[in-house]
C-alpha cells in the first residue's frame, strides 16, 4: 500500500482571465501560469470555484483546460475541475481532461438537488470507474448546499483506488479532523487538503497534506512559507506566517462572487492582467479596491 499522497502541498485554484469583451485571454492566463510555475507551489488547479467554472459553457471549460494544460507543459502537476450538476456531464469533462494530458481531476458533488448518501456514493463511483485519472473529491457545502459525509469519503477511499484525496472547503477544522482520523488508517496515501487559507497550519498539525487556497494566486509565499517552515519544524515562523495569512480571508467577502477581488490582488502584486469576470460578477468599485489594497498591506503582501 502506498503511504505518500500523489498530490500534496500548496496548489492554487487558479483564476481564469478574460479580456474587456468577456473573452478568455490565453495571453493573460499565460502570464499568471508562468508566475505560478516559477513559484514554490506544488501544482495548479484550473476551473475550480475561483476559476469561475460555474458561469461557463462546457465548450469554454474545455477550451480553457486545453490552453492551461498546454501552457504548463508538464512543469507542475495540473488538476482540472470537472464539477457539474449531472454525473454524465462530469464524466465527459473528465474524459476531455484525460485526453488533454491533465494529471488529475477535481470533482465537487452535484449541486442544486440534495442527494442521498447512496446517490452521492454512486456519483463518485461512476466517475472513478469511467476515468483513468486520479480524482480529488471537493467538499464545499456553502456552495453546493450539502457536505460530503465522512462515511461517504471513507467508503470511496476504500472502494475507488483512483480517488486519491479531498479538498475540504469547510469553515471548521472538525470535518478535516474527523476525515483524517477515519481515512488515513485505511488509505495512508489519501490526501486531505484544507480549502480555506486560515486552516493550513491546523490541517498540517492534524496530519493533513496541504492546502488549496485562493490566496496562493497572489501570495503563494505565505502558504508555501508555512508549509516549508512546518516541514523544517520552524514552528515560530509557521505561526507568524499563518497569522499574516489569516488576515486575508475578509478579501473574499468584499464582493460576491469574489473573482474580481483575486484578480485585483494579482494586479496589486504586479501582474499585468485585467480584472474582468463573467456575469453575474460586476466590476469592483473604488471603495472595494481600497479595501483589497488595505488587506494586502496589512498582511504584508504589498
Amino acid at each position: 500500500m502506498m503511504t505518500t499522497p500523489l498530490f500534496h502541498g500548496v496548489i492554487p485554484p487558479v483564476a481564469t482571465l478574460f479580456d474587456d469583451n468577456g473573452r478568455f485571454s490565453p495571453e493573460e492566463q499565460g502570464r499568471l501560469i508562468e508566475r505560478l510555475v516559477e513559484s514554490d507551489v506544488d501544482g495548479l488547479f484550473f476551473l475550480g470555484s475561483a476559476g469561475e467554472f460555474a458561469h461557463m459553457s462546457d465548450a469554454l471549460r474545455q477550451e480553457i483546460a486545453e490552453c492551461c494544460i498546454k501552457q504548463v507543459a508538464g512543469r507542475k502537476p495540473v488538476l482540472i475541475g470537472i464539477g457539474h450538476s449531472g454525473t454524465q456531464q462530469a464524466i465527459e469533462l473528465g474524459l476531455h481532461a484525460q485526453r488533454c494530458g491533465a494529471d488529475g481531476v477535481v470533482a465537487i458533488n452535484p449541486f442544486y438537488n440534495p442527494l442521498s448518501e447512496s446517490n452521492l456514493l454512486a456519483h463518485f463511483q461512476r466517475l472513478s470507474a469511467a476515468l483513468e485519472l486520479p480524482v480529488l473529491l471537493y467538499n464545499f457545502p456553502a456552495l453546493t448546499g450539502q457536505s460530503l459525509p465522512v462515511s461517504v469519503i471513507v467508503e470511496l477511499a476504500k472502494t475507488c483506488p483512483n480517488i486519491v484525496g479531498l479538498k475540504d472547503t469547510v469553515d471548521t477544522l472538525s470535518h478535516i479532523r474527523e476525515t483524517l482520523a477515519a481515512v488515513k488508517p485505511v488509505r495512508p496515501d489519501f490526501a486531505v487538503f484544507a480549502g480555506y487559507d486560515e486552516y493550513l497550519f491546523g490541517t498540517l498539525i492534524l496530519g493533513g497534506d496541504g492546502c488549496i487556497p485562493a490566496s496562493a494566486n497572489f501570495a503563494p509565499q505565505l502558504t508555501c512559507g508555512i508549509l516549508k517552515a512546518y516541514r523544517e519544524q520552524d514552528y515560530a515562523r509557521a505561526v507568524a506566517l499563518q497569522q499574516r495569512l489569516s488576515l486575508i480571508p475578509p478579501l473574499y467577502s468584499i464582493d460576491l462572487p469574489f473573482y474580481n477581488a483575486i484578480k485585483y490582488a494579482l494586479q496589486l502584486t504586479g501582474l499585468d492582467i485585467s480584472c474582468n469576470s463573467l456575469p453575474p460578477a460586476s466590476p469592483l468599485t473604488d471603495a472595494m479596491k481600497a479595501q483589497i489594497k488595505g488587506i494586502l498591506q496589512q498582511s504584508g503582501v504589498i
